[in-house]
C-alpha cells in the first residue's frame, strides 16, 4: 500500500514509478506508437519534476537539466539511436558538472581506486561488447559520469549505485550491437536496470539538496 505522504508530498515522484513500471510491461505492445514514445520518456520526466519541485538553487537546476536530457533521449532513441546517444552523452556532461560541484572532501583510497576504475573500465567493455569506436567514446562520457557520481557527496549507497546500474543497462544494450550474445537478459533487465538507476540518482540527490536551500 502507498503511504499517503508519497501520495500527498511527492506526487511526481509516484507518477514518475507508475509510468516507468507502465512502460516496462507495456514496451512491445505494436500499437503503441507515439504513445508508448511518450510514456517511456515520462518515466525520467517526471523524476526531472519532481526534482524541480521538491530542490531550488543552481545544483537543483542542473539535475533537472540532466534528467529532461535523459528523458528526452528516452524517446528519441525510438526514432533514431545515434541522436538519442548524442543527447545522452550531452545528459552525463550535466550530470558531471553536478557531481564535480559537489565532489566529496577526503575520499578514501579504495574510492578513488574504484573511481578510476570505472572512469577506464566502463569504455573498456563497452567497446568489447559493441566493436564500434563510437560506443566506446561514448561510453568514455559515460564513465566519468559514473566516476564522478561515485566520487560526490551525494548518498555513494544511491547516487553511486544508481550510476553504475545505469551503465550495466547500457552495457546490455551494447552487448545487443557485438558478438556477445547474452540471450535474453538485455530485453528483461535494460529498462529496470535504467529506471531503477535514475531513480536512485534522482531521490539521492533531492534528499541531500533539500534542507540546504529553500525550496519552492
Amino acid at each position: 500500500m502507498v503511504k499517503p505522504a508519497l501520495i500527498e508530498h511527492r506526487p511526481w515522484l509516484l507518477a514518475s514509478v507508475v509510468a516507468g513500471i507502465a512502460f516496462y510491461f507495456l514496451r512491445d505492445n505494436p500499437i503503441g506508437g507515439i504513445w508508448l514514445m511518450l510514456l517511456k520518456g515520462a518515466g525520467v520526466g517526471l523524476l526531472a519534476m519532481y526534482a524541480w519541485r521538491r530542490t531550488s538553487g543552481t545544483d537543483g537546476t542542473i539535475l533537472v537539466g540532466a534528467l529532461a536530457l535523459s528523458a528526452l533521449a528516452d524517446m528519441v532513441l525510438e526514432i533514431d539511436f545515434e541522436i538519442g546517444g548524442a543527447i545522452f552523452a550531452a545528459a552525463h556532461a550535466v550530470a558531471i558538472a553536478l557531481y564535480w560541484r559537489n565532489r566529496r572532501d577526503h575520499p578514501a583510497p579504495s574510492q578513488r581506486l574504484l573511481a578510476i576504475g570505472l572512469a577506464i573500465g566502463v569504455p573498456a567493455i563497452a567497446y568489447f561488447l559493441s566493436g564500434r569506436v563510437e560506443i566506446g567514446i561514448y561510453s568514455a562520457i559515460l564513465g566519468l559520469m559514473a566516476a564522478a557520481a561515485w566520487m560526490s557527496r551525494f548518498p555513494r549507497y544511491r547516487v553511486g549505485i544508481g550510476a553504475v546500474l545505469f551503465v550495466v543497462s547500457d552495457w546490455l544494450i551494447f552487448s545487443r550491437i557485438g558478438p556477445v550474445n547474452l540471450g535474453d537478459l538485455p530485453d528483461l533487465l535494460i529498462w529496470p536496470l535504467y529506471y531503477a538507476g535514475q531513480l536512485m540518482i534522482a531521490t539521492g540527490v533531492v534528499q541531500t539538496l533539500r534542507g540546504e536551500t529553500p525550496v519552492r
